[in-house]
């Protein structure tokens, strides 16, 4: 199959993904109370791509997982694309360890892989939600964050929300699209955060920056979600200086939050 070429901020963001998920192995297994520890990859991908900066090969994140030590005592990737499945079942071969999954992570991840990551049954979990756009249901963010037992990197995909449903119109925004952002953001509050109160001499009403819009969904993951720690997102920005999607975490444990500060800093000049 022909692998996805990747720009360089989406090779940054695996690095960050995997220079933390190093951290938390390492972090985890040094536990006096022995934690069954899990890696979680929403939407994995094929597992290698190609950088459109060099032409090579870049690893993607579940293959950078595998090579995480200590290892993870449990692997599952699921992605939608059969092509994408065949390499991953390539990849996993022989690991007994690894589970990949077909179909719709929104699904799969309620009903197959959150309920073996039980707080009480001392199960731990990274999550990795990196959505292509707005293709995450706000249900598979709350129930991860109310379960205390999972931390998430996530993937706020702003530049399909400003180009499909946050218009300066917001009139002439299809239903369809409008329903898929409700969905990715839990309820129809984002329209109030989206939109300030005043108006234009067009009649509409202004819409608010990117970094606002991020700002009050950083809000939803704490309030809402309930998870405890958040700090600010990352920006990711394309070669034209515009934002395509900010690089959330959320953790209920304050050295997660602080880990995640540094890295985030150290990658951030790179931006």
């Amino acid at each position: 199959m022909g692998l996805d070429e990747i720009g360089p901020w989406s090779e940054i963001k695996l690095e960050i993904v995997r220079d933390y998920a190093a951290e938390y192995s390492k972090i985890i297994t040094q536990q006096e109370l022995p934690l069954h520890h899990v890696y979680i990859d929403a939407f994995a991908g094929a597992g290698q791509h190609i950088s459109k900066t060099t032409g090579k090969m870049v690893l993607g994140s579940p293959a950078n997982a595998l090579l995480v030590q200590p290892p993870f005592l449990e692997y599952h990737f699921i992605d939608i694309e059969s092509s994408r499945i065949e390499e991953l079942q390539r990849l996993a071969r022989d690991r007994a360890k690894v589970s990949v999954y077909p179909g719709d992570c929104n699904e799969i991840l309620l009903s197959k892989v959150f309920p073996r990551l039980a707080w009480e049954d001392y199960r731990r979990g990274l999550c990795l939600l990196d959505p292509y756009g707005l293709h995450l249901d706000w249900k598979v963010i709350e129930t991860a964050g109310r379960m205390k037992s999972l931390e998430v990197f996530l993937n706020f995909p702003v530049a399909d929300m400003n180009r499909n449903v946050l218009w300066k119109d917001p009139t002439r925004v299809s239903p369809d699209q409008a329903v898929r952002m409700t969905r990715f953001w839990g309820n129809d509050s984002w329209r109030d955060v989206a939109y300030s109160t005043s108006s234009n001499l067009f009649g509409w009403h202004e819409k608010t920056d990117n970094d606002t819009i991020a700002e009050a969904f950083r809000e939803r993951l704490r309030e809402v979600a309930c998870f405890t720690h958040v700090p600010a997102p990352l920006a990711f920005k394309n070669s034209r200086d515009a934002i395509i999607y900010y690089l959330f975490f959320a953790s209920q444990k304050p050295v997660a939050e602080g880990i995640v500060q540094h890295i985030f800093n150290k990658y951030r000049t790179r931006l």
